[in-house]
């Protein structure tokens, strides 16, 4: 995969962690061409395996599908007729900060060794390595969405393939206040929890609310719900980068893209500075 090729890059524009800009349109072009296999995990019992494939039987609808265990995929990875939706684990090479993060990726078939030297297509950042899979499970469906979503973007418009997907996105900040913001309270820094403080940071709808609350604004496809998807350290004491994106629950469009490092002052969560930045 191409993740190793981006690091210098992801430490200013850490965006491309979610639309790899270096696809290239023939991959694109191949990808639509393929059966996708869903990779489930071995432990039949994972929040993976329960919400993948509620999602890709109710939303996946970019190519025909199958879905195969992680032994299939070690046979099967090598095919470059196939196309594969599979759970990676990565940690940058050269990173100081040592973290791994798990990534939701859209991968093609390729005669390589390692499945994160396979072609991609798109990676969403789920979540740290030592994050509870529950933290992220109820958000797979607006993922899933936004990956074919993006496909589709890339395939009528192929200029975007090699522009800053930055310059794409980011124009949506101005649209936030015409949506209500949904936030789940863990996923806030501590010192804006109280309602207090989001109305007096924040001059437009934020409501905190429950994860089913979210999911169920997902599957709905409510086109007035955008919803927070932060990727930090959670509870363990890592010195490393918060990562928070705000999504469409009925557009699948990204209407925020921002991340921090972690520090006494700046916490594991939504700032402040963010609720700000949103509201001019």
């Amino acid at each position: 995969m191409k993740r190793a090729l981006i690091l210098a890059t992801l430490l200013v524009l850490p965006l491309y962690l979610w639309a790899t800009p270096i696809t290239r349109k023939q991959d694109i072009d191949d990808f639509l061409k393929t059966t996708t296999y869903v990779v489930l995990d071995d432990n039949a019992m994972t929040e993976w395996n329960f919400k993948i494939q509620e999602a890709v039987e109710k939303f996946w609808t970019i190519t025909p599908y199958k879905f195969i265990t992680r032994k299939e995929f070690d046979t099967l990875k090598n095919d470059m007729d196939k196309s594969f939706l599979v759970r990676l684990q990565f940690r940058w090479p050269k990173d100081k900060i040592k973290a791994t993060y798990n990534f939701m990726s859209l991968v093609l078939g390729a005669a390589v060794d390692k499945p994160i030297d396979m072609p991609e297509i798109c990676s969403i950042p789920l979540g740290y390595e030592s994050a509870n899979q529950m933290s992220w499970g109820y958000k797979l469906a607006g993922f899933l969405r936004f990956i074919q979503a993006h496909v589709r973007r890339l395939q009528e418009n192929p200029s975007l393939i090699s522009s800053d997907p930055l310059d794409f996105y980011n124009k949506n900040i101005r649209e936030i206040g015409d949506h209500e913001i949904w936030v789940v309270r863990t996923d806030l820094a501590p010192d804006i929890r109280s309602l207090e403080q989001l109305r007096k940071n924040y001059s437009g709808v934020i409501r905190v609310v429950k994860p089913e609350d979210i999911e169920k604004a997902i599957n709905e496809k409510n086109e007035h719900v955008i919803y927070l998807h932060k990727v930090g350290p959670e509870s363990s004491n890592l010195q490393a980068r918060v990562y928070k994106v705000l999504l469409g629950a009925g557009d699948d469009n990204i209407y925020y893209f921002d991340y921090h490092m972690m520090s006494r002052s700046n916490g594991d969560g939504l700032l402040k500075k963010d609720l700000k930045r949103m509201s001019r």
